[in-house]
């Protein structure tokens, strides 16, 4: 059972890891919320705050990541550093979306994009000097992060401070409460407010900080080390706690918490801010907060371009003189676009939605596009429209079937011009030929086709209407040629289509269905005519001998000798079923040939090479209509 609980308690400490990844700053505080039932300790609230970039969903090397973990864990040492309480596991209460987007028309639109997560627990704590650190650590920072060292590996500690007897066991830390997303601009100022807030309203001083390491030196999840808290990441030259992001001039914070910088390099940087807290009446020092976030600087710059197709064709199928206006601009998240229509018009815009705009007749018109027209960051562009519209494409087919010719007719109209010229294409690649608005094409197979007719007009215009043509076909066949037995029935073998029509009808029990009964004696052609549902017809025809039986017919001579008659040496079943084997010996015993083909018979060859003449010996097997075994023996000569 031990075993069974570590590593279950071990896969959830390797899910916290994981998550832990894409997490870009924090802080952790407390308020004291009363005493416990015995009046012996103070209860207080925990609370951390963890900040995830919200676009994040996967990296190069920290894997696919779009959640906080939950729970997380936080620890409590005594100032001495010893832990003591078992670890804190803290759960999220709520998650905050923080959104920025960057409203100038001059600039490329850039988004921040965040969520922060409040996480708490309840503790309770007998106050002793000294007070107590409460921490949460946890491995590892963002990805590819400007001014800290192989981010990725580099680990995250949060800490607050509750002071010890000397000073005030129940106070209220100061904590961040502005949570805000703000896209920062390369080479333009900015600030923003880091402000604090102390419930108790105790004086606080800021300063730009180093920001803490987990304290393992390694790149593994270390969230148990002791105070004091002095790790540092390893930042890249020049950047450090104090100048974390360069800048000209460089970032600096007030006495207001007010943070200033105009940054001259793109990238992600690490800001860590500190807040010391002192009595307001005593001015005892309290203790120190800090919180850790990441400040993405965006390239901002961007050229203004504005952009419209150069020829807009009104060709629709409607009558009416309305054209939809695209705008494929490259213009900043609050640009403005004014157009004129070249109808004596005009309009302006604030989005690159598509909108419609109606002319008063048709004609050719020039349309411009002024992106930004009161701004010295502005750009225009122009394009032709053609209005002519009412071009309605159709054509119709007759005719279904295989092998016969299939016509197709142009049905297609133009209200305000000419149809000049066609092309009709049988699946993309087939030219058909022409004749007038018109074409017929003879199909070779059974298939399903898409045929496509092109057109061009008078005013420019150019469509294509496509329809899919099912071509059927039907595959008639009467039977092979076949020898029965007089006086016996057979069942004749139509098969191809959906209707039949045997003729003539002699013999016949019905001429219009696929498998008649025949019974007669009289050696006859039929001739069967096959048709389907979509009106196709095919003939086959099956010649039919009589003969007694049930026997075997076998020559008693052939001469293969290649004139066409009696080429072949084969016997002749009538009232046969199956045949077991059909043999052919030379006078020393030697087999020649085997085969039950009895259409296909011997043609006088031995290996390949003519057969003496001579006199050969035969024996077959075979089982007929009414089961019984028949076997016979003989001889034929060869004559050449």
């Amino acid at each position: 059972m031990k075993r069974v609980i570590f590593l279950v308690l071990s896969c959830c400490l390797l899910y916290l890891d994981a998550a832990a990844y894409h997490i870009i700053g924090g802080e952790i505080y407390y308020r004291t919320i009363g005493m416990s039932a015995d009046n012996l300790r103070y209860r207080y609230q925990i609370t951390l705050k963890l900040y995830r970039d919200a676009d994040f969903t996967c990296g190069d090397r920290q894997g696919c990541i779009d959640q906080f973990e939950n729970p997380s864990v936080a620890n409590v040492y005594s100032a001495n550093g010893t832990r003591v309480l078992s670890s804190i596991y803290l759960y999220i209460t709520s998650v905050k979306p923080l959104i920025d987007t960057l409203k100038n028309p001059c600039l490329a639109p850039q988004a921040q994009h965040l969520e922060v997560a409040f996480y708490q627990a309840t503790i309770e704590l007998p106050p002793v000097a000294g007070g107590y650190y409460v921490s949460s650590q946890r491995c590892c920072r963002g990805e590819k992060l400007a001014n800290i060292l192989d981010s990725e590996h580099e680990g995250s500690t949060y800490f607050t401070v509750i002071p010890g007897t000397e000073t005030r066991p129940n106070n209220n830390s100061a904590y961040f409460n502005k949570d805000t997303a703000i896209v920062i601009c390369n080479a333009m100022p900015f600030k923003v407010s880091y402000a604090a807030y102390d419930e108790d309203g105790d004086s606080l001083t800021y300063s730009l900080c180093n920001a803490l390491t987990d304290g393992s030196g390694t790149s593994e999840r270390n969230e148990n080390t002791p105070p004091p808290y002095n790790s540092t990441v390893h930042y890249i030259a020049p950047y450090n706690g104090s100048n974390p992001m360069g800048g000209n001039p460089a970032m600096s914070i007030d006495n207001q918490g007010m943070i200033t910088c105009t940054p001259d390099r793109p990238g992600k940087y690490v800001v860590t801010v500190c807040v010391s807290e002192y009595d307001r009446v005593t001015k005892k020092f309290l203790g120190t907060h800090s919180k850790d976030i990441l400040m993405t600087i965006f390239d901002c710059t961007t050229k203004i371009v504005a952009s419209i197709p150069s020829s807009l064709k009104n060709c629709s199928e409607d009558p009416g003189f309305t054209i939809p206006m695209s705008n494929a601009s490259n213009a900043g998240f609050t640009a403005s676009y004014y157009w004129t229509f070249g109808d004596g018009t005009d309009t302006l815009t604030y989005s690159k939605t598509v909108f419609n705009h109606t002319y008063p007749d048709t004609g050719v018109y020039k349309v411009k596009l002024v992106v930004n027209p009161t701004l010295a960051c502005s750009d225009s562009t122009t394009a032709e429209v053609r209005n002519y519209p009412g071009l309605r494409m159709d054509f119709t087919s007759t005719g279904f079937c295989k092998g016969d010719q299939i016509k197709f007719e142009d049905l297609s109209t133009y209200e305000y011009g000419e149809i000049t010229s066609r092309k009709w294409t049988i699946d993309t690649t087939k030219l058909l030929p022409q004749s007038g608005p018109n074409t017929t094409y003879v199909f070779p197979v059974a298939s399903t086709y898409v045929v496509t007719l092109d057109l061009a007009t008078s005013t420019g215009c150019e469509g294509s209407v496509s329809k899919q043509i099912r071509i059927y076909a039907v595959t008639p066949f009467a039977g092979n040629d076949t020898i029965l037995i007089k006086g016996k029935p057979f069942t004749m073998q139509g098969s191809g289509g959906d209707f039949y029509k045997w003729s003539p009808a002699i013999g016949l029990s019905d001429p219009n269905v696929a498998n008649p009964i025949l019974s007669s004696y009289a050696d006859t052609t039929y001739y069967l005519q096959v048709s389907n549902a979509q009106g196709c017809v095919g003939y086959d025809s099956v010649s039919v001998k009589f003969m007694a039986g049930p026997d075997i017919y076998v020559p008693n001579a052939f001469s293969p000798n290649g004139d066409g008659v009696n080429d072949r040496f084969r016997f002749i079943p009538v009232g046969m079923v199956t045949y077991k084997y059909f043999r052919i010996y030379n006078r020393w015993g030697q087999e020649l040939y085997a085969s039950t083909d009895f259409k296909t018979g011997w043609d006088g060859n031995v290996g390949g090479q003519p057969a003496p003449v001579d006199t050969y010996i035969w024996i077959l097997d075979a089982t007929d209509v009414d089961g019984k075994n028949i076997q016979q023996k003989g001889t034929v000569t060869l004559i050449r």
